[in-house]
């Protein structure tokens, strides 16, 4: 995990909100086949289900789920979902909060099944 952007506070912020998220989400049985994990990209945590590649299963496919962004001028957190097209879009529904915990409260509750179907 890349961690330019963020400072030490911030990283464990991230860790205990979004990584504890993507533990509930993976179920340990099925740790090979479908799993939650997050990257950090700049001023954004993307959140994604990674599964092994049906053609080979020494690779793995990424497939992002959420992306939370955070405003530091405003030190403001947003969610955004992943539309069909490839294109992220604002999640409508959750203003952006301060509190990172706020949103990924959001993702879990999935009130549009925009996150996890």
């Amino acid at each position: 995990k890349v961690h330019m952007s963020f400072n030490d506070l911030e990283i464990q912020t991230i860790k205990n909100s979004v990584g504890s998220l993507c533990d509930r989400k993976t179920n340990p049985a099925l740790l090979d086949e479908l799993r939650l994990d997050y990257v950090i990209e700049k001023q954004s945590v993307i959140i994604q289900e990674i599964r092994p590649s049906w053609r080979d299963k020494n690779q793995s496919i990424h497939h992002d789920l959420a992306k939370l962004t955070y405003v530091k001028s405003k030190s403001q957190w947003s969610l955004f979902w992943k539309r069909a097209s490839g294109k992220w879009q604002r999640y409508e529904t959750a203003q952006p909060k301060t509190r990172l915990d706020e949103l990924v409260n959001e993702i879990e509750l999935d009130v549009h099944g925009c996150f996890f179907g």
